[in-house]
């Protein structure tokens, strides 16, 4: 009943050709193939082993109308997809197989959706099925070298209070998630809980937040009105070297958030041991965070939609495996700082 990988995920959106012109040219995905399928024509994008369905179209008026651009669905790589499905119907899922559909799909969190995708651990993945997929004529190499996103490292949720537990349960008892690790990180007078759940494979990771309601409202809080509910809030990308590839991404036109100057006054005190020089990160905002296992480097950048919903991250690990509280506390920080900066 187990998911193992992320096979795709699928981002409605009410301008498709302007949202896949960003992640080509921003990001250095190439186009895969093109399908237009019962109301809604797709564009697969694929960078490394990350794969993106852009969808627009009539069958994605309801949840733009409701969310604005966002993820509708994150399809789980599973040995056996029928017996996911009953695992998950019987945790509490709503059945979203449609009529028609080639592969069952099951609800998530609120307005997100799971398509089971039979694929086996290691196994290529194929074309999305159920649409009628055409392959572009000649699928042109980005310019430039473009760094490489090597893997999903996690996906972000953000969560309506009270909901969290229930929702880390769903994943552990309907998909045979486990619980990595939790916190609560308390930022002036906002605050909120967390919890890492991913599936056994460590390929698939979902980082759940809630706000603390009897706090003040937060950036969490903002992004759930934006976004009409729960939804995904970020996708972090592993990268090699996270400094040159800021800078390379930059240059291609993704805006990162920015990090005050003090921020790096202390932070040889606070991390001893870094590779990489403080200038270097000062001069690309890049945070650090570390764990008992090592450190790691972030940075998140803006979100391309006009809501300011899905943003994304950059990450490199040296040999951190975690997500302390320093780590969580980087991502909310960093988003207020933007928040400030645009109210």
């Amino acid at each position: 009943m187990t998911a193992h990988d992320v096979e795709y995920i699928e981002i409605y959106t009410s301008d498709q050709q302007r949202t896949a012109d960003y992640f080509v040219s921003a990001f250095g995905f190439l186009e895969k193939a093109r399908s237009g399928t019962a109301g809604l024509d797709s564009v697969l994008l694929q960078q490394g082993s990350n794969r993106l369905v852009v969808s627009s179209g009539p069958a994605a008026a309801d949840f733009l109308a409701a969310h604005g651009d966002g993820i509708v669905d994150i399809a789980f790589a599973c040995e056996d997809p029928l017996a996911a499905r009953d695992g998950a119907l019987a945790a509490g899922a709503r059945d979203l197989t449609a009529d028609t559909a080639a592969e069952p799909v099951v609800s998530g969190f609120g307005p997100v959706r799971h398509t089971l995708v039979r694929r086996s651990a290691g196994a290529p993945a194929a074309l999305p099925a159920g649409r009628h997929w055409i392959a572009p004529a000649r699928s042109a190499a980005p310019a430039g070298e473009v760094p490489e996103l090597r893997a999903l490292d996690h996906m972000a949720v953000c969560l309506e209070a009270g909901t969290l537990r229930d929702t880390v349960r769903y994943y552990i008892d309907g998909f045979g998630f486990e619980e990595y690790s939790s916190e609560y990180v308390s930022v002036g007078e906002q605050a909120m809980d967390s919890i890492v759940v991913r599936s056994p494979s460590a390929g698939i990771t979902f980082t759940m937040i809630e706000p603390d309601a009897s706090k003040k409202p937060g950036q969490i809080d903002e992004f759930l009105g934006r976004n009409g509910g729960p939804g995904v809030q970020h996708l972090a990308f592993l990268v090699d070297e996270i400094v040159p590839a800021v800078l390379e991404f930059e240059a291609r036109g993704v805006e990162f958030l920015q990090t005050p100057g003090t921020y790096y006054d202390v932070l040889a005190e606070r991390i001893t041991d870094l590779d990489e020089g403080i200038a270097e990160l000062r001069k690309t905002n890049v945070l650090a965070d570390r764990d008992e296992w090592g450190y790691l480097l972030q940075l998140f950048t803006r979100s391309p939609f006009a809501q300011r919903t899905l943003f994304f991250e950059l990450i490199q690990r040296h040999g951190a495996q975690g997500f302390g509280s320093s780590n969580i506390r980087a991502l909310y920080e960093a988003v207020e700082r933007a928040r400030a900066a645009t109210s």
